[in-house]
């Protein structure tokens, strides 16, 4: 169950409360000779993506048409018919647009509903993918608007999503949401709305779609799974939209990051093939890593110690052939080392211990970004007291915890919490210390 950011909106937009809305409903409904008693708790429950039932969908259509004094349908308030063929509009891209801007506003707003809505597995998890992969393509993307979008206006989108994910690396995910949601809503919802030919259409919706990642990254690090989940599915129908297959696979190496932390080990292994057979040739050799070096820890974490060093293998012949400049933006977040620290996780998942030590080592000893460098001394830290060698742990706890001082992160918090853990229990000298500093580094407040 989804929340219905569309339902949302639209009784913003008609300035109606929730016990207004029922209040109507039921006045409404008594003119068809029904006798409904909703309350606002009703509509609340609507807004998290329960279906009224009956009549009521209508009902809610004609209060709102007559606030609006327009026509308003029940795709328009996000609740057409299950199981039958959507209108033109709501299956369209001007559709997904609507759909997609009112899930900023939602989350702009910090709407309990959209907040706290819990990712979807199964179909509804696979199927965004299954549709990137497959026709139809989007064979014009043009829009007749008010406002005449620019080369300019493009290049604005680009730097402001060079400009987040720069700020994500440094503050973390909590920090920089708000900052790129407004944004988005500020600033991409009305380009989106605008008029463009085909060609600007194309490279509007690929900056578009990079921006939306990064919110959709920063929701993640935020404990934020379901809307982190949205935010990803919508950067992925907007790098269909730009066909773009890079971008797109680079979207998916985003949702393989996200399943291997919900534990869905097979969707991951399944993503990550899907993105390398559908780019094919458009997968760079730093996306090409990652993508393996991910399957690598997936097939690990399912015991398939052939499969994980399969991947292992790969992934370092792919980051073998990345050469700088020839990269594009998004994928800038494979630096240096993070295969190392990726294959790491996989070895120490099989109990490879003198191996993944070796690789997170390496990837320590690589320059990184701030959040980069706490990821690989949190590694490198785990598997020193996993292998017993608690001082070299304790040195390097040490390092992670005043490296994370001020980062608001809540996956950076799982990381310190976990070798924080692991310290207390080793119990040798010097860990008071080091769990010391990783308190002090936790109590930064989310």
């Amino acid at each position: 169950m989804q929340p219905n950011t569309l339902l949302d909106a639209i009784l913003d937009e008609a300035g109606i409360s929730h016990a207004g809305l029922a209040a109507h409903v039921n006045q409404a409904g008594r003119r068809r000779g029904l006798a409904l008693r909703y309350e606002h708790t009703a509509v609340a429950r609507w807004l998290k993506g329960q279906r009224p039932r009956g009549q009521v969908p209508d009902l809610i259509c004609e209060v709102l048409a007559g606030r609006l004094r327009r026509p308003v349908t029940l795709d328009d308030i996000g609740l057409g018919v299950p199981g039958e063929p959507a209108t033109a509009h709501a299956g369209s891209l001007s559709g997904f647009v609507e759909r997609a801007t009112a899930l900023w506003r939602s989350d702009e707003q910090q709407r309990p509903h959209v907040l706290g809505a819990p990712a979807v597995t199964g179909t509804p998890a696979v199927m965004p993918v299954w549709e990137w992969e497959n026709p139809p393509e989007d064979v014009d993307v043009s829009r007749g608007g008010h406002l005449r979008v620019t080369e300019a206006d493009i290049g604005t989108l680009r730097a402001a999503r060079t400009h987040y994910e720069q700020m994500y690396r440094k503050t973390g995910g909590v920090a920089t949401r708000t900052r790129i949601v407004g944004f988005l809503n500020a600033e991409a919802a009305p380009l989106l709305r605008g008029s463009y030919p085909d060609d600007t259409g194309r490279q509007l919706h690929r900056a578009t779609g990079g921006l939306v990642a990064v919110a959709g990254i920063c929701a993640y690090d935020s404990d934020a799974h379901g809307l982190a989940q949205r935010y990803f599915h919508q950067a992925l129908r907007l790098a269909k939209a730009s066909g773009d297959r890079g971008l797109g696979a680079y979207v998916i190496a985003l949702l393989v990051n996200q399943s291997l932390f919900m534990r869905e080990y097979r969707q991951a292994v399944a993503f990550a093939e899907a993105a390398l057979r559908t780019a094919g040739r458009h997968i760079t050799p730093a996306l090409a890593s990652d993508l393996y070096a991910m399957q690598a820890k997936a097939y690990a974490h399912l015991g398939d110690g052939g499969g994980a060093l399969s991947c292992i293998r790969r992934a370092e012949s792919a980051a073998g052939q990345i050469r700088p400049g020839t990269e594009p933006d998004e994928t800038g977040y494979v630096q240096p080392g993070l295969v190392n620290v990726q294959v790491a996780e996989a070895l120490l998942s099989l109990g490879e211990l003198s191996a993944a030590r070796e690789h997170a080592a390496a990837a320590v000893d690589t320059p990184a970004h701030d959040r980069g460098r706490v990821h690989r001394l949190a590694m490198l830290s785990t598997i020193e007291l996993r292998q017993g060698n608690a001082d070299k742990a304790v040195a390097t706890a040490v390092q992670m915890a005043e490296q994370a001082r001020g980062m608001e992160s809540q996956r950076l918090r799982d990381r310190l919490r976990a070798v924080r853990e692991y310290l207390v229990r080793c119990g040798s000298a010097g860990t008071a210390d080091a769990a010391e500093l990783i308190d002090g580094a936790l109590r930064v407040p989310l």
